[in-house]
């Protein structure tokens, strides 16, 4: 009986696949990686001269710079009118300072990250939505930055966000000039005579 030849099966693609998608997974990760690190570094790689704590002040101009682009889409409908409106920014900008130069030394390190990360455009374009530079950021970016943090799925930026909003919202409540808009008439006066 003549013996028929045994077709050849044709090798799978897929047998080389998993290794694949996992050397191209490591590679990925490698890569970002390094990226991160860069990036790190380019941000921090200010000299201690330039911290805010040894300028005296608790932020630095960029994250000033952010939070006085955030405050007007916060505090909207809460500012007075557009006269009085850019001191009132002002003075919340210079209470969320105050704010953070009470805070405990890792408090103010992760804010200090927040902002660092916010102020490196390549990452503030990527993570948060903004590209053009804070001062210039159109309104409807910011609110979409705000909007896409507090609704995330990841909890970092969910904190973010929360760290962001308490900041500014205690300033401008915290404030003089907020307090007859709420029906607050300032604190108690104690009738203590010495």
């Amino acid at each position: 009986m003549p013996q028929l030849p045994m077709p050849q099966i044709p090798e799978s693609p897929a047998r080389n696949l998993p290794n694949q998608t996992r050397r191209t997974l490591l590679k990925a990760g490698v890569a970002g990686g390094v990226v991160l690190v860069l990036a790190r570094w380019l941000v921090t790689s200010n000299s201690p001269s330039d911290s805010p704590a040894a300028r005296g002040s608790a932020l630095d101009p960029s994250a000033l710079a952010i939070v006085a682009a955030i405050v007007p889409v916060l505090l909207e409908g809460a500012l007075p009118d557009a006269d009085t409106s850019v001191a009132a920014r002002a003075e919340v900008v210079a209470g969320v300072e105050r704010a953070v130069a009470g805070l405990p030394p890792a408090s103010r390190k992760e804010l200090e990250q927040l902002f660092a990360l916010l102020s490196f455009a390549p990452t503030r374009c990527l993570i948060a939505g903004v590209w053009s530079s804070w001062p210039n950021a159109p309104r409807d970016s910011v609110a979409a930055f705000l909007d896409s943090w507090r609704d995330s799925r990841f909890t970092l930026l969910r904190s973010g966000y929360g760290a962001l909003h308490q900041l500014i919202l205690s300033s401008w409540y915290g404030n003089t000039r907020a307090w007859p808009a709420i029906g607050y008439g300032g604190p108690p006066k104690l009738g203590i005579s010495s």
